[in-house]
């Protein structure tokens, strides 16, 4: 059975983990984005490429951002009220290259409630997407805005 549990604010605490599902990349995806958003000669034609920094076909890293979003909002990041970005860094050691099967694992760094807006709190997290050999593609330092489970209304006497 597949766990839906959805977490809030409380529930989160420094060294909590969670991990995607996974998601195979092909040369055509490459492609596809990179027409459209980063039309750069490395993320375009695989001949062409080779003649690059680097040495071949690779993702641009927009669209590692964009997978590794997608695999958190679907399978990773459990958030009640949706992932909320504040900020934060972003970092691509390696190149995501065609028959990659990348995965994101995350990991709660800091939660740290608001003073002056009891209802939410930051949330510091490390987010590293990985490549089927444990290459880390994508390192995301991001800092989030979690909200506190709502109150429950009171219950009427009977």
């Amino acid at each position: 059975m597949t766990d839906t549990r959805k977490f809030y604010l409380d529930d989160l605490h420094p060294g909590l983990r969670f991990t995607t599902a996974e998601h195979a990349v092909d040369a055509a995806q490459i492609v596809e984005f990179a027409r459209q958003w980063d039309p750069q000669p490395f993320h375009l034609d695989a001949e062409a490429a080779r003649r690059t920094f680097f040495q071949g076909l690779a993702a641009s890293g927009w669209h590692t951002a964009a997978i590794t979003m997608r695999l958190l909002v679907t399978s990773g990041l459990p958030l009640a009220d949706g992932i909320i970005g504040a900020g934060g860094e972003l970092s691509w050691p390696k190149p995501t290259r065609a028959g990659d099967v990348l995965r994101v694992e995350s990991e709660v760094l800091e939660v740290a409630p608001s003073r002056s807006r009891p209802d939410r709190g930051m949330v510091q997290m490390k987010c590293e997407t990985m490549n089927q050999h444990g290459d880390v593609v994508q390192r995301f330092l991001p800092k989030l805005v979690v909200f506190r489970a709502p109150e429950a209304p009171p219950v009427p006497p009977r």
